[in-house]
């Protein structure tokens, strides 16, 4: 997949950040998750908000 400047839509996402189409849903209605864009009935994601999200939840550890 090569998006870095599009906007995917929520199976793209699913895929991207490995996560179940239901629990993105989830998040969406409850306001949670990645942004979205909402156009009619169509949902899309910026990639580099998907990325940004994936980041954000990084877990840094101490060397041992």
């Amino acid at each position: 997949m090569k998006f870095e400047n599009e906007y995917i839509d929520e199976r793209d996402l699913s895929r991207l950040i490995k996560r179940a189409l239901s629990s993105i849903r989830n998040d969406r209605f409850k306001g949670q998750g990645v942004p979205f864009i909402k156009v009619g009935r169509s949902v899309r994601y910026s990639y580099s908000d998907a990325i940004a999200f994936m980041e954000q939840r990084k877990i840094k550890t101490d060397p041992i």
